[in-house]
Parts: C-alpha cells; structure tokens; sequence
C-alpha cells in the first residue's frame, strides 16, 4: 500500500514525462514504448496492438520532415484478471507543435499537459489504488484520436469483454452526460475563368461561394434542451487563381457539433446551397450519451472522443481532469489539484461499477 502512495505522490514527474515524449499523430512510437516498460514495471501485463502508420503532421525536432513510424496501441491489465470488467482509456497522440514541459506550485505546462497525457497519469494511479484495494481495471492508451481514432478503431476490433469504458478527455473533473456529435461539410462552388476587367465574360465562384455560406449561416440550428446548440464552424475557406482572374473555383470546410441525428440537418445544408454548391460530407461521427454516477457533477461535452469508436469495449462513461479551453492551445496546463482530484474519482466510479 506504501508502493502505491509513493507513486500516486510522484503523478507530477509521470505527467511531466509523458508531455517530455513528444507524440504528436503518427508519431506516438516513443510514447508507447515508454508506456510499455512502466507499465510492465508495476506488475502489469502489457500488450501491443499494432495500428497502420501515419505520415506525421509535423517537421521534427531535428528540422528532418519525420517518416511513418510504428506506432500501437498499448493494453494493460492484471495478470490474475485478464478480461477486466471495467477498463480505463484514453489517447497518447497530441496535436502540434510539441512543448516541453514545466511547472509551478499549481499547474503542469506542455503539450498533452491536460489532452491528455494527465488524465492517463491519473488513471494508472487510479488503477494501482484499485488493484491495492482488490479491484481489477484494465487500461486502454490509444493512438491517433487527434485525427481519426485510427487506434480506437483498430482497438474496437479487438474487444476484451469489459463491460464499462472509462475514457478520459478534459472535463473539469465532471462526468459527461453525453459528447455532441461532429459532421464535416465541403462546400465546392465551380464557375468559370475570365479577365477581372471583363467579368460579365467570367462566372465567380467565390461569389457563389459566398451566397452559400450566407445561406448556411442564416439557418436556425437544432437546439436540445439538456445538450444546447448544434454550431456550425466555417472553418477554411479557399479559392481563386490571382486577383485579376474571375474565380473557377471556391471551397469552404465546416464542422457541426451535433446534438441529434444529422439526417435532417444534412438535408437542410443541402437544400440551402443548391443551385448554388456542390455538398458532401466526409465525416459524420454520431452523438453520444453516456451513463453518470449519482453524486458526482456533470457536464456536456461539445467536442467529439474516441468512445464511438470503442463501441465493443462496454458502456461509455467521460471523465478527466483539466480544461478543454486551454487544450490545443500555446499555454496548455493542467491544475495539479485536479490531477489529484482526478485519482480519487476514477477509483470511486470504478468502485461503483464494480457493485453494479
């Protein structure tokens, strides 16, 4: 029991060696590795499951662009319960750039600081408290979620029987009643080239473009009473040859937040630039609700996670420490306090599960 103090003491120094291993998608290679040692370490059984290279999104730090490494999923378990009913998860990969990290007497700085290699910290904790007080978890650390959930998908075919998933993404520490859905759009407006000095000989598709979007924007968006708004992003818009050519070509890249089924709202984006834009839509990722624990706060989360994609691997619950406005960003942290926070409630919802 001493063992498992000490190391829960120490959670500082594990987050802090995680964000030090740089692992942004496609590269997660070294931080799987990392993870493959400690874990074993502690007394873990550990496996890999491989998942199809990616082309890294980044220059190195070397200034070499990096090449597809080999890069896997990393599961954990106890040798004397092998199929776990509860397991904990969450990703390894961080979007770029890397930032090393460091810290002051409240917060871990760095890249993953929060989103999310905390949250994995504070889940081994937990499961090593578990373990000591006689409760089993296994323990799912999955690449590519930053992307397209490559590793969560990969992992989904491979189910171990678990009858709960506990996934981990920045939540102030709240379980999430649900994370909204995500649904790309294209829009893609052709017309026809010219000189600018002529342009009744020309047809622009910029212009066009541009109606479209006034279009979309001046749609009401579905509303759900717990869930809230479903927003709409525009979030890259592209086009045009030079400044003195009538534009042939125009495309925008949107993301909606889902807080129901996109069949309808997809026919509305459809009906609102026809005649005007071609529309596809490349991702559509489902909304999710997830069970809650009686007593703890709760949250909606308006981003997307893995847990779609981990369909197999039991009933969904989302919970972690850390706030999802300062992930992504230049001064991503994590609160220290939360990190702790984060230990003693992923041991109590797993110790309710377990009874359950």
């Amino acid at each position: 029991m001493l063992a498992v103090i000490l190391f829960c003491m120490d959670l500082v120094a594990l987050t802090r060696q995680l964000v030090d291993i740089e692992s942004i998608t496609g590269n997660e290679a070294a931080v799987g590795e990392f993870l493959f040692r400690t874990l074993t370490q502690l007394g873990l059984q550990v496996e890999r499951m491989d998942v199809p290279a990616a082309t890294p999104t980044h220059v190195a730090s070397s200034g070499v662009e990096g090449s597809p490494a080999e890069r896997f999923n990393v599961y954990a378990f106890w040798p004397e319960t092998p199929a776990p009913a509860i397991v904990f998860s969450t990703h390894i990969d961080t979007v770029p750039p890397f930032i090393p990290s460091f810290e002051d007497a409240e917060r871990i700085y760095g890249r993953g600081s929060c989103d999310a290699k905390g949250i994995l910290a504070a889940q081994v904790g937990a499961a090593l408290r578990l373990h000591a007080d006689g409760i089993n978890v296994g323990l799912l650390f999955v690449v590519g979620e930053e992307r397209d959930s490559t590793g969560a998908i990969v992992a989904n075919g491979q189910p171990r029987g678990a009858r709960f998933l506990v996934n981990g993404e920045p939540t102030d520490n709240k379980l999430a009643i649900a994370s909204k859905g995500s649904l790309r759009v294209e829009i893609t407006a052709r017309g026809r080239m010219a000189h600018s000095a002529y342009p009744e000989l020309g047809e622009s598709a910029i212009d066009k473009l541009l109606e479209a979007l006034r279009r979309l924007k001046a749609m009401d968006l579905p509303n759900d009473p717990d869930l809230g708004l479903c927003t709409m992003n525009i979030g890259v818009i592209e086009g045009g040859r030079a400044p003195n050519v009538i534009p042939d070509f125009a495309r925008a890249l949107l993301l909606c937040r889902l807080v129901g089924p996109s069949e309808d709202l997809k026919r509305d984006i459809a009906q609102a630039v026809d005649g005007l834009a071609e529309v596809q839509f490349p991702l559509d990722i489902p909304l999710i609700r997830m069970r809650t624990v009686e007593g703890l706060p709760t949250m909606v989360a308006a981003f997307t996670t893995d847990i779609p994609a981990l369909s197999n691997w039991g009933q969904p619950l989302l919970l972690g420490p850390g706030s999802i406005h300062v992930a992504h960003t230049e001064h991503e942290y994590l609160e220290k306090k939360q990190l702790f926070e984060a230990v003693d409630l992923y041991t109590k919802i797993a110790t309710k599960l377990a009874r359950s």
